[in-house]
């Protein structure tokens, strides 16, 4: 599998902007067929900042995924609203194995 850890730190007061924007892009790429797990997360403390852990089959499923329309929906929607670039970390999952999924 291959993982996408995505950090975001929004301005304050976009919060709950953010937050919308985020779970419609989650929805629709839970849809996908290469998309395994999609999960939002808001930090306690500070809570403008948010961590986004995505699921893949394929490194190629994630570059489709990049191509759809709501990721770059989102992309656009959201990129003024952050208080600083977004941080993503790509890996390569060891456990659980694959055909656990």
């Amino acid at each position: 599998m291959f993982v996408v850890c995505v950090t975001v730190w929004v301005k304050p007061g976009r919060e709950k902007d953010f937050i919308e924007a985020t779970l419609e892009n989650a929805r629709q790429t839970r849809r996908e067929p290469g998309n395994v797990r999609f999960d939002v997360s808001q930090c306690i403390e500070p809570a403008n900042q948010f961590f986004l852990y995505e699921v893949y089959r394929t490194p190629d499923d994630f570059k489709a995924h990049q191509q759809t329309e709501h990721y770059l929906r989102w992309k656009t929607t959201v990129a003024d609203w952050m208080a600083q670039p977004r941080q993503g970390i790509k890996h390569q999952s060891l456990f659980p194995p694959d055909e656990q999924w």
